[in-house]
């Protein structure tokens, strides 16, 4: 089995059958991690690409240490730096890129969509490595490795995944793909920061965090993600976190194997205390290993694709 499009740019495009190969595949790649020598052939021959117009640590670095460990020749592109500066447009950036004999581009977009556009107009593959309010599917791919490390499986969980709806890509993909895996998610965050139409999704939407996470095998802390927010959303730092906060004893109400995530970067106080985030429960670091693991799987499986 392979991947079906020459693109990975959401989990609401990819099939269960299709997450599951990408999981089984960072299985494999993860005991490449755990060796002496981390170096692989599999993409010998290959370039990669990362075009980034948002800022990134662990998704960014993730993926030049998977393309670097499986042997390919890769380059940065961040947009304070190219000639996205002088008015190069975003087509016309890809198009540059693509007739440089590129195979794999790694975008992150501060618009929705924009990963989409280009992936038609070029040759090479695509990766969103997160469109704006959109879409993150390779992090959503590495919490789905993680739970399924931990809890078995993914069939019948509950995952409760509360904070910053609205603009939360990781959510999306979340959503999409755990639901795909027969997990049941559960949503709870400000009324303010609940996107709209959620209730067309598979996804069911609590009103208070206890509400959300009472029993849930996992749960999910989401980032207050300030620098994409209007004022007004909610009334002050503080007060968020008094409603909304994973604290102690909201994470009690969860089962007592119950594993706690967060993609990154966390604000200490704010999505859960300091105590929470680093307490027995938490899978926090162990998500960023993975991640590597999966960005290695998806490279993996597109090249063989483009292979054949």
């Amino acid at each position: 089995m392979q991947l079906i499009s020459k693109d990975l740019l959401g989990l609401k495009e990819l099939s269960k059958e299709e997450i599951s190969l990408i999981l089984d595949t960072a299985d494999t790649m993860r005991l490449v991690l755990s060796a002496n020598s981390k170096k692989t052939s599999h993409l010998q021959g290959k370039s990669v690409v990362t075009l980034f117009y948002e800022n990134s640590t662990r998704t960014r670095l993730s993926f030049e240490m998977a393309s670097k460990f499986m042997g390919a020749s890769s380059a940065n592109i961040s947009a304070s730096g190219s000639s996205v500066k002088k008015g190069e447009s975003l087509i016309d950036t890809a198009r540059t890129i693509d007739s440089m004999a590129t195979d794999i581009v790694i975008m992150r977009h501060q618009q929705s969509g924009a990963p989409h556009l280009i992936a038609s107009k070029i040759n090479a593959s695509v990766i969103n490595a997160g469109d704006g309010m959109n879409e993150h599917p390779t992090q959503a791919l590495l919490d789905m490795m993680t739970i399924r490390k931990h809890k078995g499986t993914l069939e019948g969980l509950k995952v409760a995944i509360v904070g910053d709806l609205l603009h939360s890509r990781v959510a999306r993909s979340n959503l999409w793909g755990l639901s795909k895996m027969g997990a049941q998610v559960y949503l709870a965050g400000p009324a303010t920061m609940v996107p709209p139409g959620i209730e067309r999704t598979p996804a069911i939407l609590c009103s208070k965090v206890e509400d959300a996470v009472k029993d849930a095998d996992v749960v999910m802390g989401l980032r207050v993600q300030l620098e994409r927010q209007q004022s007004g959303l909610f009334p002050s730092v503080s007060e968020y976190a008094r409603f909304f906060s994973i604290s102690e004893d909201v994470l009690k109400m969860a089962k007592s194997d119950a594993i706690l995530m967060h993609p990154g970067p966390c604000n200490h106080g704010v999505e859960m205390p300091t105590a929470v985030y680093d307490s027995p429960q938490s899978v926090i670091n162990e998500q960023v290993s993975n991640g590597v693991a999966v960005r290695m799987a998806v490279l993996y499986l597109l090249t063989s694709r483009r292979n054949q």
